[in-house]
């Protein structure tokens, strides 16, 4: 089988059995009651054409039943509830989600008194400062005393599948995001909850702490676009805004802060929607948006492919094209403050025509939304989960070479001057010049595919850039058969890009499916590496040498702080957490064929 057969069956499949398991388990009253409301009272409104920022069918799909109801009776669609009784309003948000209204209630002991010192440090975002490094300089674990790690307890979220929101530290406190929009305040000593709010749809990135007049606030994004601002003393809602203005556009990267900007990325589900022999495919396009810090009001809107599609074609079946389209961003943004610049990751075009913004790392103007400069490592890679032989699968289909990492800044280090370093799913690491993108080296470090090349991210210390490697033997690249899958740790040498050290991921003989495989963004400690796998373990690798010097299986049954059963999983997604002498690991990736989990999980070095 193709690899990018068996990778659009997957994605399909891990998209759509979830849903369809739960639906099944809906009374058919309930389902034919939720669908009738749904086509003949909301489609219209919440379909391309209709109202503009309306979130389409398959983005309120990944909606909790709740959000939806709750929006029905007080939320933005009080007026149409208004006209619905109770059981349709019940009805329609449980069909679309394929989930029952019902909650999962923690026992009281999951929970203690939140509290704030009147001056506390935080740490946050996606690679835990503004040029998304990964490094954390100051920490009480190191090469030394590694192997003293120790559990210390782990925290399961209810029902969950996958675990993706890396957590943001503040104090003594972690804030986390689940996959059914739970946020949770969680003291990092003890597991227990300080604070919860609920967001409408999943919290697939990081959340962001920034200043404010009134104290420090919390930021992110959910699925469906919308951006939330809460107060980090006690978790309320300050400002929600939905960012996105296609009904497809959907959020997977973290939310950035800088200033009084808030920069979050767009993507769109429109790629799967593609999987539809009558999709009229495709018209989404990936975008940077600004809002304002205070307000939430929307500051600028940087598409990255300008123009909007138009009819470009004729697909297999004789419908129509349209193009261009795609460049989505899926990674978080990286803030230049010196030059006044964010920059941001592209994939891959869904449609032809193709763009010249596709598989590129762009630079704009924070202030204005500007773009500065372009680099382009893939042309004509236009790819959609229709290929390679659906009807929306365009003709001549490229190999899927997205950006999906967030860019690195490494300032000064042994390069002696700033560089930007960023890895694709070619497995090709390039150090970039971030004045105008041009290249000053590249190094490629694996054969790539669908799933990774550099998938996720990498780390560095100013002197060593740390690159995972995914080469995910079920979505290699099929082209350039001369190269070797090569998946596991490598360090490169910021200055020249030279490989210095690489440590293949070890075999996982046992495991079910066993995926030897770097994906993960690693985490970077002074003389130490943290990297976890696709078969669940977290390791600690030495910076000087890549050596295997701590190691821990995720992968079993535990008994939770909060009394939900928890399992763990796959590590896939954001690098792990340290503050002080505590490590936290995310376990649990229930998509792309990856072992399911459910856990936050945190050690602590053993004193005695």
């Amino acid at each position: 089988m193709k690899a990018s057969l068996f990778g659009m069956m997957s994605i399909v499949l891990v998209l759509s059995s979830a849903y369809v398991f739960a639906q099944n388990a809906l009374p058919d009253s309930v389902k034919a009651l939720g669908k009738d409301i749904y086509q003949n009272k909301c489609s219209v409104c919440h379909t391309k054409g209709g109202v503009e920022g309306a979130p389409g069918q398959e983005l309120l799909s990944g909606m909790s039943s709740k959000a939806i109801y709750a929006a029905l009776i007080t939320g933005k669609m009080k007026v149409q509830g208004q006209a619905l009784t109770d059981t349709e309003r019940k009805a329609v948000a449980q069909w679309l989600t394929g989930r029952a209204l019902t909650d999962t209630k923690l026992p009281s002991e999951a929970y203690t008194k939140f509290y704030l010192p009147q001056k506390v440090s935080y740490e946050s975002g996606w690679g835990g400062n503004p040029e998304g490094t990964g490094f954390v300089k100051y920490s009480g674990i190191n090469a030394d005393n590694v192997g003293s790690l120790k559990l210390k307890w782990a925290f399961a979220f209810p029902e969950g599948t996958q675990v993706r929101s890396k957590p943001a530290i503040a104090g003594d406190w972690l804030i986390v995001g689940g996959q059914y929009g739970e946020v949770y305040a969680i003291h990092k000593r003890t597991g227990k909850i300080g604070w919860e709010f609920k967001a409408d749809a999943a919290i697939r990135g990081a959340v962001a702490i920034a200043p404010a007049a009134s104290g420090l606030r919390v930021y992110f994004a959910d699925y469906s676009t919308n951006v939330y601002a809460l107060n980090l003393a006690s978790g309320r809602l300050i400002w929600k805004k939905r960012s996105g203005k296609h009904p497809l556009s959907a959020n997977t990267g973290s939310v950035a802060v800088s200033g009084n900007t808030v920069l979050v990325p767009l993507t769109s589900f429109e790629i799967n929607s593609t999987a539809n022999p009558d999709y009229n495919c495709c018209t989404s396009s990936g975008e940077l948006v600004a809002l304002d810090a205070v307000s939430g009001e929307i500051r600028w809107r940087h598409r990255v492919i300008p123009e909007e599609a138009k009819i470009s074609g004729k697909k297999k079946n004789g419908a129509d094209f349209y193009g261009p389209s795609g460049a989505p961003v899926w990674c978080s943004p990286t803030v230049d403050v010196q030059r006044g610049l964010v920059y941001i990751g592209t994939g891959e075009n869904y449609t032809n025509p193709p763009s010249k913004t596709s598989d590129a790392i762009q630079a704009i103007d924070i202030k204005t939304g500007k773009l500065v400069w372009t680099f382009q490592a893939t042309q004509n890679d236009a790819w959609n989960l229709a290929c390679p032989d659906a009807p929306n699968c365009p003709e001549k289909s490229g190999p899927d070479f997205d950006f999906g990492m967030a860019p690195l800044l490494i300032k000064g280090g042994n390069a002696g001057k700033d560089i930007l370093v960023v890895g694709q799913k070619s497995g090709m690491v390039h150090g970039l010049d971030p004045v105008c993108g041009h290249v000053i080296w590249q190094n490629r470090v694996g054969k790539g595919g669908m799933l990774g090349g550099i998938h996720w991210g990498m780390a560095s210390d100013g002197r060593k850039v740390y690159v995972a490697n995914a080469d995910n033997f079920y979505a290699l690249n099929p082209g350039e058969p001369g190269l070797k899958a090569a998946p596991g740790l490598f360090a490169l040498d910021v200055a020249t890009g030279k490989t210095l050290w690489y440590q293949a991921t070890p075999a996982c003989p046992g495991v079910v499916p066993c995926i030897p495989a770097n994906s993960a963004a690693p985490l970077a400690l002074p003389g130490l590496v943290f990297a976890g796998t696709l078969d669940g373990h977290i390791r600690a690798y030495k910076a000087e040498s890549g050596e295997i010097i701590w190691d821990f299986n995720t992968i079993r049954d535990y008994q939770t702080v909060n009394g939900v059963k928890g399992k763990g999983g796959s590590l896939d997604g954001p690098s792990p957490v340290v503050s002080g002498n505590m490590l936290f690991v995310n376990s649990g990736y229930g998509m792309f064929g990856e072992i399911p989990g459910n856990l936050l999980i945190a050690f602590e070095l053993d004193n005695k």
